[in-house]
């Protein structure tokens, strides 16, 4: 998409330096290029809307939310850029235009002075659409590694928690496993007391007899 932006951009400075049909096509290329930023415009707007509305049903809402607002901004962002490169072509189309009137009643060498300085105008407008998209580029790669790094980041201590829990959890099962074990063992030496209590009550012997009167 960029190279096609590029080739389209080179276009339409071409155009400008042509009679009045070459600057009509630009003008023409020019518009629909920004209907066609507009519409991608409201697309995206939808499109991120429609994201944002469905972080609200999820459980990490905030971490939805971070990681859709740096795409948001860096995809409007793109699109400004494209704007900003038409607005300065549709600046350098006028100057062409008014050098164009001035070379029509100028000297040749005149003439390849302005030749040279349109084709200079064509690289350092390419040169400095291309360090815009780069910066562009390298600015959403960076988003993009902490977006993830943090999605990692609240995994990791996610994970930590969970585990911190199941510990909890069987520690307090191994306690209470413990402290069944400890009343049934209580249960039985209650048990065995009272059955020797019994037995030795059994095998008591019986009380002497009276002695009988005279």
């Amino acid at each position: 998409m960029k190279k096609l932006f590029l080739l389209w951009f080179a276009g339409a400075i071409g155009f400008s330096a042509m009679a009045q049909p070459g600057e009509d096509l630009a003008s023409v290329a020019a518009d629909r290029e920004r209907e066609r930023i507009n519409a991608e415009r409201m697309e995206l707007e939808a499109r991120f809307n429609a994201e944002e509305a469905a972080c609200y049903k999820k459980f990490a809402v905030n971490r939805c939310l971070n990681a859709i607002k740096p795409l948001r901004r860096e995809a409007m962002a793109q699109l400004r850029l494209q704007e900003v490169a038409l607005n300065d072509q549709k600046r350098k189309q006028k100057a062409a235009e008014q050098i164009q009137k001035i070379e029509e009643k100028s000297s040749p060498e005149v003439l390849q002075q302005a030749a040279e300085r349109r084709t200079k105008a064509l690289q350092d407008a390419q040169a400095r659409t291309e360090r815009s998209q780069t910066k562009a580029d390298e600015r959403l790669d960076l988003q993009k590694n902490e977006a993830l790094n943090a999605a990692s980041a609240a995994d990791k201590a996610k994970g930590s928690q969970e585990r911190a829990q199941a510990r909890a959890d069987k520690r307090a099962a191994a306690a209470e496993e413990r402290e069944k074990y400890n009343e049934k063992q209580q249960e039985v030496a209650e048990k065995k007391a009272a059955n020797e209590k019994k037995r030795r009550e059994q095998t008591k012997p019986p009380a002497p007899s009276l002695p009988t009167p005279n």
